[in-house]
């Protein structure tokens, strides 16, 4: 009896830690079944209290940080210290008198934050060239491991600095408040909680969209209010993201992609070609599926986050594209970066200059690797070729269908093969998939490549259909199940999903956009 007393409670300790400890194996995703029993209980209960406004965003601030410790540890505690101090900034800018003292507290939350953001994000890159230039052997520290080791009496790995999942996005969410604050497009928060759940709701914190402080704030203040249609379409987004990320993105991630491209010398010229193609299919559909839940998610709550894909594919060229593909971040860069640099009010050079220049930092937001300042500088170099290109191009204004898809076609390829340094594993690896694509492959072996990948083309070919299917057609099936009656929508959900899980990978693929 002691000894069937003994095993009960070891593995009731061992579920209690599964469910509220931060595990680095199995952190919270969409995807993870834990994340729909974690979303389940959380809405339970706030069913309760969704009419209390107070109790409401202190019950989801409290929930979302959890989910961020579930998800990334005890950096849950430098999210609270971003939240902390620009809660403070934003009340100092607002009451504030003086010009010059708005502009020091504006500066001093602009600069804690980035500088924490470059201490994760770019330490690397500046010790390597630091280390290059002057010949020096300086060695990076983890400062915070060595710190949280000596408070806690831990035992953090501090031979490298671990990036905290999505911290790039909570931090430019968060420098959004302060400098509206200062512009004086909305007032300060009054309550911590409220402030902290803006900055943390757990549908968009770790991989976006950009929330603006001036559109999501007054929506903490108004009555819960959900729609049936609503409801329908937040189910609908929700199927679909999961669609996106587990069928299509992370089928061909394991199965063709990432093979590909760990070895492209291993492979034809069409197999690399066909692995650029797909892995344009694989980071929207893995992005905009993220996208999909969060948005569908935040709304069963009664929050609308702002869309962040406009069929990006569909784009004519590359400025096109970038006002189509993660939209959060696009109109950021362009309001708090391209507009203050000048915009296009300096005249012709000096707005080339700073396009130029907000895609190259929008390439270094993406990651401390040169390969992502190329990426962003392909794109940069893409915008500005195609305001020429535009004035002598000789179908611009064509109304002839064939040249309105050519255009699709020279864009997404353009955008694909950019998107070869931002995969790629290093610069060499990227050359070697370059010089790979340029090698003849042999005709007799096209239609044999053709039938070793019958699936994954096959998945390639749904995905792009799905994509350029006109925005009428999506709207009537998407119209079809927000209005099927609730037990249907059950049976929907349910088949759905056994058939999602069905195509489930053993190998967990996270968000590519948790890394950023």
């Amino acid at each position: 009896m002691t000894d069937l007393i003994q095993n009960w409670l070891s593995h009731s300790s061992d579920i209690i830690r599964a469910l509220f400890l931060y595990n680095p194996d199995a952190p919270l995703f969409f995807t993870r079944l834990y994340f729909w029993g974690f979303f389940i209980l959380v809405f339970g209960f706030y069913s309760a209290i969704y009419k209390f406004t107070s109790a409401r965003n202190f019950y989801l601030f409290i929930v979302s940080i959890f989910f961020y410790y579930k998800t990334s540890g005890l950096f849950f505690l430098l999210l609270l210290f971003t939240t902390l101090a620009c809660y403070f900034f934003g009340f100092k800018i607002h009451k504030s008198q003086s010009q010059w003292k708005r502009k020091t507290y504006l500066f001093l939350a602009v600069f804690i934050n980035l500088t924490i953001l470059a201490y994760f994000k770019y330490t690397y890159l500046l010790v390597d060239g630091i280390n290059a230039i002057l010949g020096t052997q300086i060695k990076v520290v983890d400062v915070l491991g060595e710190l949280g080791n000596f408070m806690f009496d831990a035992s953090f790995n501090i031979s490298h600095i671990v990036l905290p999942a999505g911290i790039s996005f909570y931090t430019f969410q968060a420098i959004s408040y302060v400098v509206d604050v200062y512009k004086n497009k909305l007032d300060p928060v009054k309550k911590f909680s409220d402030f902290g759940f803006y900055v943390s709701f757990f549908p968009q914190l770790v991989a976006g969209p950009i929330v603006r402080a001036s559109e999501f704030i007054p929506q903490m203040y108004k009555p819960y209010a959900l729609s049936k249609a609503e409801f329908g379409y937040a189910i609908f987004l929700i199927l679909n993201g999961l669609i996106k990320k587990i069928v299509v993105a992370d089928y061909l991630a394991t199965n063709f992609i990432d093979r590909v491209f760990e070895n492209p010398a291993l492979y034809t010229s069409l197999e690399n070609i066909l692995a650029t193609f797909a892995y344009s299919l694989q980071v929207y559909c893995d992005f905009s599926g993220y996208t999909d839940i969060a948005i569908g998610t935040a709304l069963v709550f009664g929050f609308k986050i702002p869309t962040n894909f406009n069929s990006p594919y569909k784009a004519l060229n590359v400025g096109d594209f970038w006002k189509r593909w993660h939209i959060s971040l696009s109109n950021w860069l362009k309001d708090y970066l391209y507009i203050p640099l000048g915009g296009n009010k300096k005249g012709v050079f000096r707005t080339e200059i700073n396009l130029m220049l907000t895609m190259l930092l929008g390439g270094l937001w993406h990651g401390a690797d040169i390969k992502f300042i190329i990426w962003g500088g392909l794109n940069g170099l893409g915008i500005i070729t195609y305001k020429y290109w535009r004035k002598i191009s000789p179908y611009e204004n064509s109304k002839w269908l064939i040249a309105h898809f050519w255009k699709i076609f020279f864009t997404f390829s353009f955008i694909s093969f950019t998107r070869i340094f931002f995969r790629a594993e290093s610069i060499e690896s990227a050359t070697e998939m370059l010089i790979q694509m340029g090698k003849y492959t042999r005709i007799e072996l096209i239609p044999e490549i053709i039938m070793s990948y019958a699936l994954i083309l096959s998945i390639m070919i749904f995905g792009f259909i799905i994509h350029w299917l006109p925005s009428r057609t999506k709207e009537i099936y998407r119209g079809w199940f927000i209005q099927m009656p609730l037990w249907l929508k059950f049976i929907v959900v349910i088949i759905t999903v056994f058939c999602i899980y069905q195509a489930y990978s053993s190998k967990m693929q996270a968000f590519i956009y948790f890394q950023f």
